[in-house]
């Protein structure tokens, strides 16, 4: 096997292990979502209609001005995720366990960048869901919408 797909098949390795780490602890993956969510709400039922008739509009207008905002705040928090995983796995000693054995240095960066991109995309459903259950239509179509997809996990 070449060196390429040695590295492909140590990133899937640790990619289920990550996979793994959320199932068992999924405490990281709700507040992920959690607190998009509480802001979503606050801003929408407690400000959106003050400050959604300064947009020239109620409630309705103001969390399609808002939700932009709270996904990319959702996208943010993500990077707290993957970091205190890391940084688990460094004071752990995982990490050191792993640099005496045979696989390639770039899977564990590479299993945790892609952990964090499937916990991304679970807590941005789950935000645009609670989004769309209290109101939100977009105007957008499919084409926008997979543009969207394609710009996010970049992050």
């Amino acid at each position: 096997m070449s060196s390429l797909a040695l590295a492909v098949r140590d990133s899937g390795t640790m990619l289920r292990r990550n996979l793994r780490h959320m199932q068992r602890y999924p405490a990281m993956t709700v507040m992920l979502a959690g607190m998009p969510v509480i802001f979503l709400l606050l801003f929408v039922f407690v400000f959106g209609g003050t400050l959604g008739a300064g947009l020239g509009g109620g409630r309705a207008e103001y969390l399609t001005y808002v939700l932009p905002g709270i996904l990319l705040m959702t996208i943010g928090g993500a990077a707290t995720g993957t970091s205190v995983s890391v940084a688990m796995d460094m004071t752990e000693g995982i990490v050191a366990r792993f640099r005496t054995m045979a696989i390639a240095r770039v899977c564990v960066l590479t299993g945790h960048v892609l952990g964090s991109i499937v916990q991304t995309l679970i807590g941005l459903v789950i935000v645009v869901g609670i989004a769309v259950a209290v109101g939100f239509r977009s105007d957008a179509g499919p084409g926008a919408w997979l543009g969207v997809l394609a710009v996010l996990p970049c992050r």
